[in-house]
């Protein structure tokens, strides 16, 4: 294994803490003492999937800076917003046919002349936020006003909500512009990023791939600079899974984080939420930052006051102790390799201080496994009933969702208390954990980035995967304990494929989350040492 020093020399670009002299020539001038001009040329010999394969044209100097870079260039007027739309939008079209991961993209003249706009505003001193003139592309569950949200469902192809979501709402907010959305599996159902509306979306560091879900546009989109941050949600890991399969940063915040709607039911929706992605744990935070705050609308959601994810991540790890959960003592299959890169990945803890440990809760792991079947029909058929009850439209709902609705349908109200009953008690057995550690660790994924043309694997390790979903197994316990969770980056296998691992928290324990996840970003930079060969 190459050593820090080989991967990550003194002189390798960090965009984010370069000085720059504010009266620099010109912008390109600004660019280039940023470090950013052609940076992805700067990187260690032997590190990308095919070496250091570049296109003929490398990618834009602006595409590939850091989000609180970007941001603070164009709130300091060194980039024009119409500059960054341009450089973004040119991106797309260049990178965006190989991996599918952006849809709905919306007319380039419409979005200069937003850009333009945010451009004015700024002349006029009129600054709105973080996000004031950066592309955005929301995941495509999400709601937003006049631009199509299909949900990857034939039954929504054309439907154009008259309301943003929340969190839509609050980017908007900030002066972000929406360009489009990120592609997303039928309703969500499943951690691999295909649809009938829109096909396969493709892994950015191996098209042949898949890309994760099922925020699996999110996560490519990033990972191939055509969005500099983005949103995601997560039920069943998918903003964890997709981000480890693509080499970037993905937080699944504390149940009521970041408010999750507007919605008919405000009351028991606590299996999935949506939250933020990165290339940088500070990006990731900035983010959280416009997401999260209480909202009238969903009384459940937290009151902190969201700028917290604003300030400083840096803190002291000496002597923190990690629980290494691994494949729970084996009853969790997992890919040839996988453990292995895990562990290795645990050096990047130890290596700011921590002290790693075997770890396992008290608590029987199938019987958590039943739970998430239960929650998770009852949850599903609630939403999607209406569309399975009319024959018309449930013939075009794919087999999956067909599945989770009529196991719904056959549930008892004591079926759906017993596992209420059952979740809380698991959460009763982490909390018992966390007496003795401050984190637990475990894999994002249970096998690597598989085949696109496969629906999900059959089995792995020899052992059959008995529903559409049990291979990613792993992600539940996080979930149904409602705990605040990043997927991080542990590197590659032989054959260039990431993974990741989760780092859960305390309840509620966010932002210690995200400060112990920014000291391993530092210690390792997965991000910058291997970009994808298609940049």
């Amino acid at each position: 294994m190459q050593t820090r020093d080989e991967l990550f020399p003194e002189s390798f670009p960090q965009p984010e803490n370069q000085p720059h002299d504010p009266a620099a020539g010109s912008r390109r001038d600004f660019l280039r003492n940023a470090g950013l001009l052609g940076a992805a040329a700067l990187l260690p010999g032997g590190l990308g999937v095919a070496g250091n394969a570049m296109a003929a044209q490398p990618p834009s100097d602006i595409v590939m800076a850091d989000a609180v870079a970007l941001s603070a260039w164009i709130k300091a007027r060194k980039v024009s917003c119409r500059e960054v739309m341009s450089a973004f939008l040119d991106h797309i079209e260049r990178i965006n046919p190989k991996v599918n991961a952006l849809v709905s993209l919306q007319e380039r003249g419409d979005l200069l002349r937003q850009a333009d706009e945010r451009d004015a505003q700024l002349a006029r001193g009129e600054y709105l936020g973080w996000m004031h003139g950066m592309p955005q592309a929301p995941k495509d569950l999400t709601a937003t006003a006049g631009i199509p949200t299909t949900q990857g469902s034939p039954l929504f192809k054309d439907y154009v909500p008259r309301q943003d979501s929340i969190i839509v709402e609050r980017v908007r907010r900030q002066g972000a512009i929406l360009i489009g959305k990120s592609n997303t599996p039928e309703f969500g159902l499943g951690s691999a990023t295909y649809n009938a509306v829109f096909g396969t979306t493709l892994n950015a560091y191996d098209p042949s791939r898949h890309a994760g879900g099922s925020s699996g546009g999110a996560a490519v989109a990033l990972a191939t600079r055509m969005l500099p941050v983005a949103d995601g949600s997560d039920m069943m890991g998918s903003l964890r899974n997709p981000a480890a399969w693509n080499n970037v940063f993905g937080f699944r915040p504390s149940q009521g984080r970041v408010p999750f709607g507007p919605s008919g039911e405000v009351f028991f929706q606590q299996l999935g939420y949506e939250g933020p992605m990165g290339r940088t744990v500070r990006d990731l935070a900035m983010l959280l930052s416009v997401q999260a705050g209480h909202d009238a609308r969903l009384p459940m959601s937290l009151s902190e006051d969201p700028a917290v994810f604003a300030g400083p991540l840096q803190r002291d790890f000496r002597g923190t102790r990690i629980g290494w959960l691994g494949d729970f003592r084996g009853y969790l299959p997992m890919e040839a390799g996988v453990l292995e890169l895990c562990r290795q990945g645990l050096r990047g803890f130890e290596a700011v201080g921590c002290t790693v440990e075997e770890a396992m809760p008290d608590y029987p792991m199938e019987q958590l496994w039943q739970t998430w079947l239960t929650l998770r029909h009852w949850l599903v058929a609630g939403l999607a009933t209406p569309l399975y009850n009319d024959p018309a439209k449930r013939a075009l709902l794919k087999p999956e969702a067909v599945w989770e609705i009529e196991g719904g349908l056959n549930l008892t109200g004591a079926d759906v208390w017993r596992a209420t009953a059952q979740r809380s008690k698991w959460y009763e057995a982490l909390r018992k954990l966390f007496e003795r550690y401050d984190y637990l660790v475990l894999p994002s994924a249970q096998v690597f980035p598989f085949d696109a043309g496969q629906h999900w694997p059959a089995e792995i390790a020899g052992r059959r995967m008995d529903t559409y979903h049990r291979w990613m197994e792993v992600v539940t316990g996080g979930t149904l304990a409602g705990l605040p969770i990043l997927n991080v980056p542990v590197g590659f296998n032989a054959q260039g494929l990431p993974m990741g691992v989760q780092v859960m928290g305390k309840a509620q324990a966010d932002l210690a989350v995200l400060q112990l996840g920014h000291a391993y970003e530092q210690a390792t930079r997965w991000v910058q040492a291997r970009r994808p060969a298609l940049l």
